[in-house]
């Protein structure tokens, strides 16, 4: 990452197959699910399937995003009594303010509630990152910033999303991107909250899960146009994060991605692969957590780098280089390259 790979070290994690990440993790790796008839009657009358956390209490709205957020933050503060939250960075990802049914009205007094809820302040530094699922890396750029420039050891990101809201699930079956019984090209809704501990990867004397590249692009065919796809905005994402990280592609060993279902995107993440993949490969797997999870929102990015950091810790990964990428509806795109770094390999 422009010579400046940054650490994960910790993880924390709230879904509807986990209450922590180990928990969170192992269902994945075990293709688990918790797909659950909701509250929520699509236009077939029928029952529209999600994947809901169970907490003790049956939190709704703001509310719910608060506890799950806050549950995955102390998962991470519990996992590393080093980290000062006084001298600590929290980058809070969170819907896209355009996305219809967001229930937080207020972005920086949703800040000041998670403070309110952990009883705990954070570094004057912090700051709230509303750009859906690409805001993982977008959190990932600043994170980087803060460590190298400010000599901060730790920064946190977490997140915390639902698309288990009356209107947003309205807008979405309306434009044919839910399922439901009348619609079989859509994805399952879920949410989830989680968190990430990272600092620089040559402060940690073990092995770490390793951010070594970051790229962004933006795609005007996006899945609401009427443009015919091309995957040039996730092409050039892609081609970025392998600039940054050093690396060509012919090092990648397998793929983890935000797709949750709908056929453009597998389109799409198809299309942009194929522009960049000039080696050889007998098998090149791809890994998609929404499938146990469903469609989280902002989460998803955080999730994804938790499966990655446990899959490389207990040796079940398909290797020790991966590509992650991302997209909004709007046409935001983001890759990223992670690998897994071991002692004296750095």
């Amino acid at each position: 990452m422009s010579g400046f790979p940054l650490a994960i070290t910790g993880t924390g994690m709230v879904t509807g197959v986990g209450l922590n990440a180990p928990a969170s993790c192992a269902a994945i790796r075990c293709a688990i699910d918790n797909f659950q008839e909701t509250r929520f009657m699509d236009k077939g009358g029928e029952w529209i399937m999600g994947s809901e956390v169970l907490l003790e209490q049956p939190w709704r709205g703001k509310t719910k995003l608060l506890k799950m957020a806050a549950a995955a933050i102390n998962e991470c503060l519990a996992n590393n009594k080093q980290i000062l939250p006084k001298a600590t960075p929290l980058l809070l990802c969170l819907s896209e303010h355009e996305r219809k049914g967001r229930v937080i009205d207020d972005d920086n007094q949703f800040f000041l509630d998670l403070q309110d809820e952990l009883k705990l302040v954070f570094h004057g530094k912090s700051r709230v990152v509303a750009q859906g699922r690409v805001s993982i890396a977008v959190a990932l750029k600043h994170a980087r910033m803060l460590i190298q420039e400010l000599k901060i050891k730790h920064v946190l990101i977490a997140a915390t999303d639902s698309l288990l809201v009356a209107p947003t699930l309205s807008h979405y079956e309306k434009n044919e991107r839910l399922l439901t019984s009348q619609n079989s090209n859509g994805f399952i809704p879920g949410e989830a909250g989680a968190a990430l501990v990272v600092e620089s990867s040559y402060s940690t004397q073990e092995n770490v899960l390793a951010c070594r590249g970051l790229g962004f692009g933006v795609e005007k065919a996006h899945v609401d146009s009427e443009e015919s796809l091309r995957a040039e905005g996730l092409t050039a994402a892609m081609k970025e994060s392998l600039v940054d990280a050093g690396c060509d592609e012919g090092i990648l060993n397998f793929k983890i991605t935000d797709i949750s279902g709908e056929q453009y995107y597998f389109k799409e993440a198809s299309l942009a692969f194929s522009r960049i993949d000039r080696t050889k490969r007998e098998e090149f797997d791809f890994w998609h957590p929404a499938d146990c999870i469903g469609e989280v929102g902002a989460v998803i990015g955080l999730v994804m780098v938790a499966v990655l950091k446990s899959a490389c810790e207990k040796a079940y990964s398909k290797g020790n280089h991966i590509l992650a990428h991302l997209g909004d509806d709007d046409g935001k795109r983001s890759s990223m390259i992670f690998a897994w770094q071991t002692v004296g390999a750095q």
